[in-house]
């Protein structure tokens, strides 16, 4: 006989009907979110659990609290890609959108594992260069990004690793220096829990699920020139818009 699933805590299934209504339209961005006060009234909850369900929506990025005024559904940031970034490097932009900006925080050499090796066309243990940013933009920190290159790419670029901005970004810096153009590039979009090394500068608990964004580039050649994965913060929106005929 197949026995009943275990219930859920109170606080867990009072936030998961909240995000429902967020999500259903009942509830919409920038309106007011139920307060301590109306989820007692409402449910008959201590006020303890009641600040317990607005914690987890605070934490899972569905509300905003300002103090004074009360809980508000919270507006989804869009997220920049880093494909995004490459369409407006090359229209003539800096690769990064009104009001962000990156800071450098890791660059280093180390062995591959097998993810990005099979990504760059290495073998697991061949060298590779690392470098990693995060993005912050008005509504804060969007975006801890990690960047693959192959060591030997990576000795031809020495500014790779090094704790600046790349004027260029990887991808111009890649096309300067060897002639080698991004022309092909595969996304993938999947939600991963964040590890452990991510989690602190994203701000988010670790395994925590997130959204996450692979950009795999292709030279004019067919070889591959870089392997990055992004980690979003929660309360992200990614948008795509298109004129159609």
């Amino acid at each position: 006989m197949v026995g009943e699933g275990k219930r859920l805590p109170v606080y867990r299934e009072a936030a998961n009907e909240i995000i429902e209504r967020i999500k259903s339209g009942e509830l919409q961005p920038g309106g007011a979110a139920p307060s301590a006060r109306q989820l007692v009234e409402s449910t008959g909850m201590s006020s303890a659990t009641a600040a317990r369900v607005l914690g987890v929506l605070r934490d899972e990025g569905w509300i905003d609290t300002v103090p004074g005024r009360g809980s508000f559904v919270r507006t989804p940031a869009p997220l920049t890609r880093g494909a995004d970034r490459l369409s407006m490097l090359r229209g003539g932009g800096t690769g990064l959108a009104d009001g962000e900006r990156v800071e450098i925080l890791l660059g280093v050499t180390a062995p591959a594992e097998q993810e990005i090796a099979d990504a760059l066309g290495l073998n697991v243990g061949d060298l590779v260069a690392v470098r990693r940013r995060r993005y912050v933009d008005t509504a804060g920190v969007s975006a801890v990004s990690s960047t693959w290159i192959a060591g030997a790419l990576a000795r031809e670029l020495p500014e790779f690793t090094r704790a600046e901005p790349l004027p260029t970004m990887t991808f111009g810096l890649i096309e300067e220096r060897t002639g080698r153009r991004a022309t092909r590039r595969r996304d993938a979009v999947s939600v991963r829990a964040v590890p452990q090394n991510i989690a602190s500068l994203l701000g988010v608990q670790a395994g925590r699920d997130v959204l996450v964004v692979t950009n795999r580039y292709w030279d004019q050649h067919g070889e591959p020139t870089e392997y990055a994965i992004d980690y979003h913060a929660p309360g992200r929106e990614l948008m795509s818009e298109y004129d159609l005929d």
